[in-house]
């Protein structure tokens, strides 16, 4: 998950943020400029998170994946490759077995004896940080360097980057709203400033609530009540059907519960910092406003 510089509610930051995604992504850069790259002597990949998965097929390197993660499951022809385990704990001896010349993956959990077990294997690996969405365009750029793909790599940056931009900016016509976004409830854990998700509440119109903290601050239901926010986004599971915060011993106390303004959270693209962020910075928006951003429009 994504780390990023907190950034207030005020205009001015807001302003910054806005003009540092047209930086990440050139945003004068047209994909009907890009050309295909020449490809290099990596052939086979295990991808160990969801986001260099989907990064890999956006770059138009899947057919080069030979393995994946258990939670990798976008596009969905990618659950048809071989399984090597989980995210935090992938089972080398699967990864191993596939013989690849490159493993991919978020720098996240495994830590760096993970990289230093498969190194010495002879194997290379590209663990990039993907904290904030500055962090994630780098990310598609290099993995594309390092895919021999670096014209799709720019390509691929620069039309997040445009959606990104695109998005905030009806983001900013809307109405400005207090907004806390729940991970866990046991505990209770929210998306606090320097995480991508805070960035994602900002971007479409939101004011996070959580002030502090760092980026995934754990708080207790006391601390929920004084914040008071006037909308709750309940990302604690990803499946259709109702909400079970509101139900929960002082929940109803909150303005948010009170008014029905706890809305779920049912697609993945907001919890993965890969290709699809802006998806997810559009149903932040959805859920946030009760109404979704305009579509892209494509020009023939």
């Amino acid at each position: 998950m994504v780390r990023s510089v907190a950034l207030s509610a005020s205009g001015l930051k807001r302003r910054e943020l806005v003009l540092g995604l047209a930086g990440l992504g050139l945003a004068g850069l047209g994909l009907a400029g890009c050309g295909r790259s020449s490809v290099s002597t990596t052939t086979r990949v295990v991808s160990l998170s969801p986001s260099t998965t989907e990064a890999m097929f956006a770059l138009g390197a899947g057919d080069l994946l030979v393995g994946r993660s258990q939670h990798c499951d976008f596009p969905p022809e990618v659950t048809r490759l071989p399984s090597v385990g989980g995210y935090a704990e992938p089972d080398v001896e699967r990864i191993l077995a596939l013989g690849p010349s490159l493993v991919v993956g978020e720098r996240g959990p495994a830590g760096p004896s993970l990289e230093r077990r498969l190194v010495g294997h002879g194997i290379a690996t590209f663990f990039p940080p993907t904290g904030t969405v500055d962090e994630v365009g780098a990310m598609l750029l290099a993995l594309g360097e390092r895919l021999g793909r670096r014209a799709e790599g720019l390509c691929v940056r620069a039309e997040l980057a445009a959606e990104l931009t695109r998005i905030s900016e009806w983001g900013k016509t809307r109405p400005r709203i207090s907004v806390v976004l729940v991970f866990d409830a046991k505990p209770l854990v929210v998306a606090g400033p320097g995480g991508f998700p805070d960035e994602l509440l900002r971007l479409a119109g939101g004011i996070n609530a959580i002030e502090g903290g760092g980026a995934y601050p754990t708080i207790d239901i006391e601390r929920l009540l004084a914040l008071d926010p006037a909308v709750l986004i309940d990302a604690t599971d990803l499946r259709e059907g109702p909400s079970s915060l509101p139900s929960l011993e002082g929940w109803s106390r909150l303005q948010a519960v009170r008014k029905g303004a706890v809305r779920k959270l049912t697609q993945a693209t907001v919890m993965r910092p890969g290709p699809r962020l802006a998806d997810g910075l559009a149903e932040v928006a959805r859920l946030l406003h009760e109404q979704a951003p305009p579509s892209r429009v494509v020009h023939p």
